[in-house]
């Protein structure tokens, strides 16, 4: 049945907000410009416009499915990092903005020296997900060589996909963090994003969470399984990274630090959930 955007608008919102959606009337708002290809400002500036019935059928199937809490990234197929769009679906994580603080310490980090940005500087994103840290970085620091991994194949198909809608260019490897990585791209520049699993098992997380893959949220009793696993390979490599970035919740860098301290790492910078560490100097 036809209505009007007004009419539809009211109506979607207050599903949402009777099923504890925070964001019902932005969400149902997304969903609607998606569908009409139109931006914000035109669908608010025309309220008696009359949807067709097709599109009101498809819109409650999404409505309907954004009231049991699936992600809104999932239902558009998209989401936004450090502004570019990227392809999600419910294989990644849906990027998170405050994971963008990462791409700011790789940026501070390797980015800002006087001669420019090392051209034999390797980056490796573990655990690649979407492939938005590796492709951000390719981006950003184009000079460099990336290269990202994850251990599951699914998601280094969607990895890849915005790899070529993005025309960046990194190489997509599949294996259990650094375990891919032939012998001969440990180089001493190489710098690692690592935004691992960090909830720990026992941690409620949101219904929309709940949604998202299971093997890429959570890491053991105190959510640092991952880590400790990536340092144990990052000593046994025989030429060890530069830098480690990595991501964790606020109460977690304390222990996030010892475990890279006893790897021989130090904290070189701190953004928000972000920690860089840097290689100890030898004595």
């Amino acid at each position: 049945m036809a209505e009007t955007i007004d009419n539809w608008l009211r109506q979607s919102t207050v599903k949402l907000q009777t099923v504890g959606i925070a964001t019902a009337r932005l969400d149902v708002l997304v969903l609607l410009c998606d569908e009409l290809g139109r931006d914000k400002a035109w669908v608010l500036a025309h309220p008696e416009y009359v949807l067709k019935g097709s599109v009101v059928n498809k819109l409650h199937t999404k409505v309907m499915q954004r009231a049991q809490h699936i992600p809104l990234a999932y239902l558009r197929g998209k989401a936004e990092f450090y502004g570019r769009e990227f392809v999600v679906n419910e294989h990644v994580l849906v990027p998170r903005p405050e994971s963008e603080a990462m791409i700011e310490l790789l940026k501070e980090s390797v980015g800002r020296r006087s001669s420019g940005v090392d051209k034999e500087m390797l980056i490796v994103d573990v655990g690649t997900g979407s492939g938005c840290l590796a492709i951000t970085a390719k981006l950003e620091l184009p000079q460099t060589s990336v290269i990202a991994t994850d251990i599951d194949p699914a998601c280094l198909a969607v990895a890849k996909k915005n790899a070529q809608r993005l025309r960046a260019d990194i190489e997509i490897l599949c294996g259990d963090l650094l375990l891919s990585l032939p012998p001969i791209y440990h180089i001493p520049s190489t710098v690692v994003l690592a935004n691992l699993p960090y909830i720990p098992t026992a941690y409620p997380i949101n219904k929309a969470a709940a949604h998202e893959p299971k093997l890429a949220l959570f890491s053991g009793e105190d959510g640092l399984d991952h880590y400790r696993d990536l340092f144990v390979q990052i000593v046994q490599q025989q030429a060890r990274p530069h830098y480690i970035i990595t991501e964790a919740m606020h109460q977690q860098h304390t222990a996030l630090l010892h475990i890279a301290s006893e790897a021989g790492y130090i904290l070189h910078g701190t953004n928000g959930l972000a920690q860089a560490f840097t290689r100890r100097l030898e004595k």
